[in-house]
Parts: C-alpha cells; sequence; structure tokens
C-alpha cells in the first residue's frame, strides 16, 4: 500500500469517526471537529517544520556525519572528543595538563577566565537558530486555527470541554500516524 493510500485511509477513517459524533449532537460534532482538526494540523504542522529545518542543514553541509559505533560505546555523550581533538593539535600538551598539574602551578583566575569563555551565551545567532525552526508557516498557521476555533466556539456558546478534550487525544493521535507516514 503507498504512503498516499495509508494516509488517505487514516485520514478518512479518523473522519468518519468524528462524522458519527453528529448523529450524537451538532453541538458535539462542531467541537470534535474543531479540536480534532486543530491538533492533527499542530501535530503535522509541527513535524512539516522540523523536515523541512533537517533538509535545509543537510543540504546546508552543516549535518556531521555520525561516529563509529565503537566511539558512540566508549563514549556515549561525546565527553572526551574535545579533549582529545586540543591533545592533539597541541593546544595541550601532557605538561599542561590540568589535572597532572601540582596545585601551585595552576594559575586559577586564568583557568575561570578559559572555561567562562568555553560557556555558550545568549546572541542573537543562538536566537536567529532557534526561531528558524519556531517561525514557519508549518508552524504557526495551525496554532493560529486552534486558537481561532477555540475562540469561536467560546464566543458562540458552542464550546463543550467534554467533546473537546477527548476530540484533541483523537487529532493528536491520527496526526502522529501521519507524521509519521510523511517521515517515511
Amino acid at each position: 500500500m503507498s504512503i498516499l493510500k495509508r494516509i488517505t485511509s487514516t485520514l478518512l477513517l479518523s473522519e468518519a469517526l468524528v462524522l458519527s459524533t453528529a448523529l450524537y449532537s451538532k453541538t458535539f460534532y462542531i467541537n470534535a471537529q474543531v479540536a480534532f482538526l486543530s491538533s492533527m494540523f499542530v501535530i503535522v504542522g509541527a513535524s512539516l517544520a522540523y523536515k523541512k529545518m533537517v533538509i535545509t542543514k543537510v543540504d546546508a553541509e552543516a549535518y556531521e556525519g555520525d561516529r563509529d559505533l565503537l566511539d558512540t560505546i566508549e563514549d556515549p555523550h561525546g565527553l572526551y572528543d574535545k579533549v582529545n581533538d586540543e591533545v592533539r593539535e597541541g593546544a595541550l600538551g601532557y605538561e599542561d595538563n590540568i589535572n597532572e598539574a601540582p596545585p601551585e602551578e595552576l594559575d586559577l583566575k586564568t583557568i575561570v577566565k578559559e572555561e567562562k569563555a568555553k560557556i555558550k551565551t545568549f546572541s542573537v545567532k543562538s536566537m536567529k537558530h532557534g526561531a528558524r525552526g519556531s517561525v514557519s508557516i508549518f508552524r504557526i498557521v495551525p496554532y493560529i486555527f486552534l486558537v481561532l476555533g477555540f475562540i469561536a466556539l467560546e464566543n458562540n456558546n458552542l464550546l463543550d470541554l467534554s467533546a473537546y478534550l477527548p476530540s484533541l487525544f483523537i487529532g493528536i493521535v491520527v496526526g502522529s500516524l501521519v507524521s509519521k507516514e510523511i517521515a517515511a
């Protein structure tokens, strides 16, 4: 079964479930439909935005290859990579290693300054990087739909949380299934 057929069948089945709520009540159906669509759009939109961001990074060759399996097992968090790189480059000689130097020879002020320089601070560049992922049309439009749908239900005295909240969950599940198919 192709990806498009699986996505279509998932959406049709879930929409039939939501449509069946119209037999119970018009208000229940409207709440279920708005909640279902908005939560599904949010999940699918976030997945599409993330996929687009990853593809852009890979195309820009900003992606660094994975380490080999043995390195991953021995050092899962990459703690020794930076130290090994500095030793190979001669930045840290064995005689300059802080752990092996006697306490009298250590210049603590210099060490503290070097460690403070290594700490990443909030900058325009880091803000730009974070905003790129969150300010995407795929993410903004579904959230606008979610908020406006909720406000429209509330202003028209149609909001029924006993129908709205479970429908949000159904939309999240269907959105996750659709996103999984899209990402494949």
